[in-house]
């Protein structure tokens, strides 16, 4: 699940990112799930995601800007790629699969 919130003192959109528990690949063990975009030159470790036991949801917020579109995708223990279904879009990526797009509307009047 994404959700995008306008942030009108920082000028940017929070963007959370949620996966739900229920939504990850059976037969393995999560110990560690990363955010993995274009807005942090694909650096696998640089954005980890928290684990919420209550709602069983891994989730994280980065800042992005307005009128703007992000590639991305989640890592699960730096080994299994993951997409989000929630995504707004996919585009085609060079290792033959498909990145998730996020994209941003203009700053709300």
């Amino acid at each position: 699940m994404i959700t995008k919130t306008y942030v009108k003192s920082r000028k940017m959109w929070n963007v959370t990112f949620a996966v739900p528990e229920k939504e990850l690949p059976e037969g393995i063990k999560v110990e560690q799930l990363n955010l993995v975009g274009s807005f942090n030159n694909w650096d696998n470790s640089a954005i980890p995601m928290k684990y919420i036991k209550r709602s069983k949801t891994w989730k994280t917020s980065v800042y992005l800007p307005p009128e703007s579109k992000a590639q991305f995708r989640y890592i699960i223990n730096r080994q299994h790629w993951l997409n989000d279904f929630h995504a707004d879009g996919y585009a085609p990526n060079a290792m033959g699969s498909e990145n998730c797009v996020v994209t941003l509307p203009q700053a709300p009047v």
